[in-house]
């Protein structure tokens, strides 16, 4: 058991020199004829959360905005009578808040380490001056509200941008809501509904799904607990389907009052989000000067426990480190049988008084599969000891050395729940997702409405890529120039294809003729080092 508690996790982001295009104006065509069809976009209101406001790069920031898709969108409705497109613009490019960036940090920004290593980093160039504090006053087209849920739109969620909601534990309501709401007791449906739109577009719900899944599955399935009291969710929850439709027809049926015209988009499933496909199950390379010295002792501590392991009927539990081959990180499966006691039993004559401590570990541990997702998150702690873990061994009387030894994240020490999305976790969102998708077409059909399956463009673009004129957007982190370095939102190019999508499906339905964007012409991600 003489594991060096240094091992080393290689980077599973073994990016390369990539090129990072600029932002650039984006030049509108003048030439040819268009028609906005049946649809009126005089007035236009974009509802949603953060894929609407352009939140990108774990922050939300002006050039961010300027590129959201609705703001994009916006510049085509202009060929056929669209009007003024406002937004509550942040107060820079830094993202964040100032005075509150350990809860609203500084955008992520591609930089390089010591070694020349390329990976996502915060931003410290510039302070963020942005006022947690401060109502722009009046109302704005782009009602994108980066963290919100379906349930948060409602009217009867009125105060989800009350200011002294900030200050509460937790807070109860948004700070980004909070710096455009009417009032502190206004509701976002009624906020937007006041602004008369002629045209809507209505992106909202990943948020009910996607707080579970990137927490690693850290949260409760409220379509198993049947809990319809969104007011008791935590942020890490599964919306329950049916709080999910009732709150999302009301929405539907507000906006489309009168026969406004408007378009509904689905929610991708996050095997098309690089959040949850970058980072391999079997990262553990032999060829790593850290780690590959070290499977012989390793493979002799797990010699006895895989022997506990066959004489209990789990021998699938079994972990054995390659010496040719990347091998898979070990991971804890809450869905698995608890054998910590009889583990404790039969690992008593091999390990002696350590024997509760490796039971303990390894009762509901196993090796990942190509069937988990690991999250983002984990590319950072993969190899390294865990502190948490080596104090509590201490604490318990480990001597430091072993204690250490057995605190390697995903090595010795099983990758904990909330890095780690497991089939079963991730059947629970796939089964609110498919429900939600259901509900957000079948409004769109009895309304009549625009109805635009992202989630099939996202699923291509995970799948092969999509191809535009001058290259291919792909899901592939940084360099497939679709998602932006928090793995989840879309960079500027993301947009563009997300707003042709748009109008292909507004096309379908109004008969309208306008321009597409060139995707060509927007930026992916951002190079600076510029980084503590």
């Amino acid at each position: 058991m003489m594991i060096k508690k240094n091992i080393k996790y290689l980077a599973v982001l073994a990016l390369g020199l990539i090129a990072c295009e600029p932002e650039f104006d984006n030049p509108i065509e003048d030439a040819g004829t268009y028609s906005s069809g049946e649809a009126d976009f005089s007035n236009y209101v974009a509802l949603g959360n953060s894929l609407t406001a352009g939140f990108a790069d774990g922050a939300l920031y002006i050039t961010g905005q300027e590129n959201s898709f609705p703001n994009i969108l916006s510049t085509r409705f202009a060929f056929a009578g669209g009007g003024e497109f406002t937004q509550p613009l942040m107060a820079d490019n830094v993202g964040g808040f100032a005075g509150n960036t350990d809860n609203f940090p500084p955008r992520l920004v591609l930089s390089f380490d010591t070694e020349g290593n390329p990976g996502p980093a915060r931003y410290t160039g510039d302070a963020p001056s942005t006022d947690i504090t401060a109502n722009l006053g009046g109302s704005f087209n782009n009602m994108g509200i980066p963290g919100a849920r379906v349930y948060h739109l409602v009217s009867a969620a009125a105060g989800y941008g009350n200011p002294a909601g900030l200050a509460t534990d937790p807070p109860t309501s948004n700070p980004y809501f909070a710096r455009f709401a009417s009032s502190p007791n206004a509701a976002v449906i009624d906020d937007a509904v006041a602004q008369n739109p002629t045209f809507f577009s209505l992106w909202i719900g990943n948020n009910d799904i996607l707080g579970y899944a990137t927490s690693g599955g850290v949260g409760v399935d409220h379509n198993e607990t049947g809990n319809l009291v969104p007011s008791t969710y935590s942020g890490n929850d599964i919306t329950n389907n049916l709080v999910f439709a009732g709150a999302y027809t009301e929405l539907v049926t507000k906006l489309s009052a009168n026969g406004t015209e408007g378009v509904l988009l689905n929610l991708p499933d996050v095997t098309s989000l690089p959040f949850f496909t970058t980072v391999p199950f079997a990262p553990l390379s032999p060829l790593d000067p850290n780690f590959g010295p070290q499977i012989p002792d390793l493979n002799e501590l797990y010699a006895g426990l895989n022997l506990a392991f066959a004489a209990l009927g789990v021998p699938e539990r079994s972990v054995e480190f390659s010496i040719t081959a990347a091998s898979p990180v070990v991971v804890k499966d809450e869905s698995l049988t608890d054998i910590t006691g009889n583990l404790a039993t039969v690992l008593a004559g091999t390990f002696g008084p350590l024997a509760p401590v490796i039971a303990a570990q390894y009762g509901q541990a196993r090796p990942a599969t190509a069937a988990d997702l690991l999250v983002l998150t984990s590319s950072g702690i993969i190899g390294q000891v865990n502190t948490d873990r080596l104090a509590e061994l201490v604490s318990l009387g480990v001597p430091q050395d072993q204690a250490g030894q057995l605190s390697v994240n995903g090595v010795t020490f099983p990758l904990e729940d909330q890095y780690i999305l497991t089939p079963a976790e991730q059947a629970s969102v796939e089964s609110a997702r498919l429900s939600y998708n259901a509900t957000i077409e079948a409004l769109a059909t009895a309304n009549n409405l625009a109805f635009y399956d992202v989630a099939a463009d996202l699923s291509q673009a995970a799948n092969g890529g999509i191809a535009f004129d001058g290259g291919v957007i792909t899901s592939q982190f940084v360099t497939g120039g679709g998602f932006s370095l928090d793995g989840v939102h879309p960079t500027p190019r993301g947009h563009a294809l997300v707003t042709n999508g748009i109008l292909d499906a507004i096309e379908a339905t109004y008969g309208t003729s306008l321009p597409r964007v060139n995707v060509a012409d927007y930026g992916t991600i951002t190079l600076s080092n510029e980084v503590n």
